[in-house]
Formats: C-alpha cells, sequence, structure tokens
C-alpha cells in the first residue's frame, strides 16, 4: 500500500498527456477476469449479513430496548408516586380539618340553637348602641339569689354563651359532655359534674381553637375586665374575666370547685373556660377565669348590654 506522502504529484507533461489522450486512462476490463475473493472477505460479508438479519426491525423496538429501566429504577419510581399521592392525601386532609369542619360545625350550632330557643322565650331587642367589649355595664336591679338548673337538667343543649370580646355576633351552645361529638359538632362543652351557671362553684367549658367551629380560638384575647355571658331557661349570667394560665394537658385541677386546690370549699361562682395551646397544637392548655358578678331572671330580658346580640341569635332580631 503506498502512503500518502509517497504519491507524486501530477506535473505539466502528465496533465497534456491526459489530454491528448483522455481514453488512456481507462481500460476495457471487460475482457478481465474477476478477481476471487478472499475467504477472509467472504467471511466478514456473512457476519454482516447475519448481524442485519439479527438487527432490530425498528427504530422503535431499539427505543424500546434503550429504555428499559433497571430494578432500582423501578423502585426509585415507584416509591416517587406514593409519596407524590401520599402529599396529595394530606392536602386534602388539611383542607377538611381547618376549613370543611369550621363549615360543617357551624351549621350544626345553629341547629342546636335554633332547638334551644324554641323552648326559650326572648324579649325583643332593647333600643340604644351596646359598649365595647370591656365596658361595665349599667348597675341593674338586685335580683337576689341566682337560679341554678339542677344537675339532672344539664343535659343535651341547656345554654348559650356570648363574649363580645370575640365579636358582636359571637354566641355559642353549650352542650353537655366533652367527647368529641360534642366538641366537634355542638360549640362549648360542660364538664361533667362541675357547676351549673351562676352556681357556687366552678362551672367548666371546653372548645376547639382552630377546627370544629373555633369556638375558642380567641381566647388569648381576653383582657381583665371582659364579660362573659351565659343564658340558660332560668336567666342570664355574667361573668368578668380576671386571667389566663398555661398548663399541661394532664393537669385537670383547673376545672374543680376551686381551681388548683381540690381540698378547698368554694365560695365563689367561677367560669373557667379551657382549650388547646397554642392555636395550631395540643401540646398545652390555656385556661380563662372569670368570676359571676350579676344575674337576671327571664322576665327581666337579658343585660342591655347584650340584648340585640340575644335577639339576632334567636332569629328575632
Amino acid at each position: 500500500m503506498v502512503s500518502l506522502a509517497a504519491r507524486r504529484c501530477p506535473g505539466p507533461q502528465d496533465i497534456l498527456r491526459e489530454k491528448r489522450h483522455p481514453a488512456a486512462r481507462f481500460s476495457d476490463d471487460s475482457s478481465q477476469e474477476p478477481r476471487p475473493i478472499s475467504a477472509s472477505r467472504a467471511a466478514g460479508a456473512a457476519v454482516a449479513r447475519s448481524t442485519l438479519d439479527a438487527a432490530p426491525a425498528t427504530g422503535a423496538d431499539r427505543g424500546a430496548v434503550r429504555r428499559r429501566r433497571s430494578p432500582l429504577q423501578l423502585i426509585v419510581q415507584i416509591v416517587g408516586e406514593l409519596l407524590i399521592t401520599a402529599g396529595l392525601v394530606l392536602l386534602l386532609f388539611v383542607a377538611w380539618e381547618l376549613w370543611w369542619t369550621n363549615i360543617d360545625a357551624d351549621i350544626k350550632q345553629d341547629q342546636a340553637l335554633e332547638e334551644f330557643f324554641s323552648d326559650v322565650p326572648v324579649p325583643p331587642a332593647t333600643a340604644g348602641p351596646a359598649p365595647s367589649a370591656g365596658s361595665v355595664p349599667p348597675v341593674g336591679e338586685d335580683f337576689g339569689e341566682p337560679a341554678v338548673l339542677e344537675q339532672a337538667a344539664l343535659t343535651g343543649t341547656f345554654g348559650v354563651a356570648y363574649i363580645p370580646r370575640f365579636g358582636e355576633d359571637y354566641s355559642r351552645p353549650i352542650t353537655a359532655g366533652v367527647g368529641t361529638e360534642v366538641l366537634d359538632n355542638l360549640g362549648l362543652g360542660h364538664y361533667p359534674g362541675t357547676a351549673a351557671p351562676g352556681q357556687v362553684g366552678n362551672i367548666a367549658l371546653a372548645g376547639h381553637r382552630q377546627t370544629h367551629g373555633q369556638v375558642l380560638d380567641q381566647i388569648h384575647t381576653l383582657v381583665p375586665g371582659d364579660r362573659i355571658y351565659l343564658q340558660t331557661r332560668d336567666g342570664y349570667y355574667t361573668y368578668v374575666f380576671r386571667n389566663t394560665e398555661i398548663v399541661l394537658p394532664d393537669q385537670v385541677d383547673v376545672i374543680a370547685p376551686v381551681p388548683t386546690d381540690p381540698a378547698a370549699e368554694p365560695v365563689d361562682r367561677i367560669l373557667t373556660l379551657t382549650s388547646c395551646n397554642p392555636r395550631f397544637g395540643a401540646q398545652e392548655r390555656i385556661i380563662a377565669y372569670s368570676v359571676m358578678e350579676s344575674w337576671r331572671p327571664p322576665e327581666a330580658g337579658p343585660p342591655p348590654e347584650i340584648a340585640e346580640q340575644v335577639a339576632r341569635t334567636a332569629g328575632r332580631g
């Protein structure tokens, strides 16, 4: 074989020769016999033909071979799809917990209030604007010792709570029990065995903060002097807020007749509100204490500062 460096470049005489005898460049090989094919070339051609015959027929088939995944890749794909599905389920749960449970609970609480007021007459609202949440109401008549519901009457929805600090339209039913069937649906739950509204001792109520109606979501906004009003078929009871404290969930003595002192003999009429703390957690409990200031029998009508609110709640405003 001649290398590129050994080949002679054509000179002028060669070019003239080709112009005079152009046919000389081509020889008639028709008379020549075909050259025999060597054994090695024949074997190579056979291998090439067999390789072509065995190759995939189409480009799609070749792509399928290239896309074949290893077991590890399949595992990663499956795990990824499961994580995406779990994330979507979690988002749906959060939406249900923080949004739909509030809507559902509000509907059921409205039904409970409607049922309560079907048996409790409410005078029409008095004229005049309502004072602010922390203002002191005018001094009224002395109605003597408050009427108190018997423990046997503390069943179902037996009262309504009004807390102006939480909004001028805040009214929640008070229902016996603190199980999920009550707290998740019917507003404030009354701890069994604690006092009735107006009774000496401690009436203890529980409610959710961020779910199921957000009954006590704003409990941390109470300030000393705020009024909390409870209504039953026997009258209206006004409590004055004093203070809050944070305790662990197992500190149940906060609902004792004398909070945190179960052995003491009660002399005051106390209202205790309990809820989870912090707002989006349940590691602690926030406790709000109030002391009863006054009461009014049903025939005297609601306290003037909540008269319009009571009328609206009863559907007569």
